[in-house]
């Protein structure tokens, strides 16, 4: 069910945290997409010293790890790893599985119901157990990523719900955990609606041309435009009131 949406400008500012991690050291999911690249922009205003891990899992829109490059040093991240975990053995999605299409041209209500070919099996909680193996090998007392439960496709590893059951989870199979010093997971974005991130992006300086949000980009990157996930960006930014940047014919990708 759609879960209730602030006034995007009041949520964006709310949202805000600046400096209060201050001194400490996080983890960050980074995709390369929108989101993460809106976490990624939050938690550096928080205060954190940021270590960004991005998983190439053998994904089709692989001009998203160019992406989290990217928005990696425009946003000063010193230590940027990219690791390789190749989910395209197991297939089952749109997004591993060249012999599965990406749904093109569904309508919002057609998009918000059910769990559509594009969700990777178990994706995010591979991401978030190795994560976590990163957050312990590097001391880092949180993780920091960008999932959304208001403007999503559906996904299950998307909600709330699922983070507090591996935040429990993980607080029982770490070190860490078991020492007292449980790792805190930090989904700023989970409530904001998709004009409120791009809201607050912009108010956190964040280039939005540098991120790719398409399941199905042509060989140069260019966005295809129709996908669910290119329409859900194309709503954001058209609500929020202004031009995507990643749409900008001049600007090379």
């Amino acid at each position: 069910m759609p879960r209730s949406v602030p006034d995007a400008a009041m949520a964006a500012a709310a949202t805000r945290a600046s400096g209060r991690f201050a001194g400490r050291t996080g983890v960050v999911l980074l995709s390369g997409g929108l989101d993460s690249a809106t976490a990624a922009a939050w938690a550096r205003d928080a205060g954190l010293r940021l270590v960004a891990l991005s998983i190439d899992y053998g994904q089709r829109h692989r001009v998203e790890l160019d992406a989290a490059r990217a928005v990696a040093r425009s946003l000063g991240i010193a230590e940027h790893i990219v690791l390789g975990v190749d989910l395209s053995a197991f297939g089952g999605s749109a997004l591993t599985d060249a012999g599965i299409a990406v749904p093109h041209g569904r309508s919002a209500a057609e998009i918000g119901v059910g769990i559509p070919v594009t969700y990777v099996p178990a994706r995010n909680t591979v991401f978030l157990a190795l994560a976590l193996a990163l957050a312990e090998a590097r001391d880092a007392s949180c993780i920091v990523l960008g999932i959304n439960a208001v403007d999503y496709s559906g996904y299950p590893d998307c909600r709330p719900e699922y983070l507090e059951a591996f935040a429990r989870m993980a607080a029982l199979a770490t070190r860490a955990g078991v020492g007292g010093r449980p790792c805190e997971f930090l989904a700023p974005l989970v409530d904001l609606s998709k004009e409120s991130i791009i809201r607050l992006g912009l108010a956190l300086g964040l280039d939005y041309g540098l991120t790719t949000s398409c399941y199905d980009p042509a060989a140069h990157g260019r966005p295809c435009g129709d996908c669910d996930s290119c329409r859900i960006r194309s709503e954001g930014f058209a609500a929020a009131g202004v031009a995507d940047p990643r749409l900008d014919p001049s600007r090379p990708l």
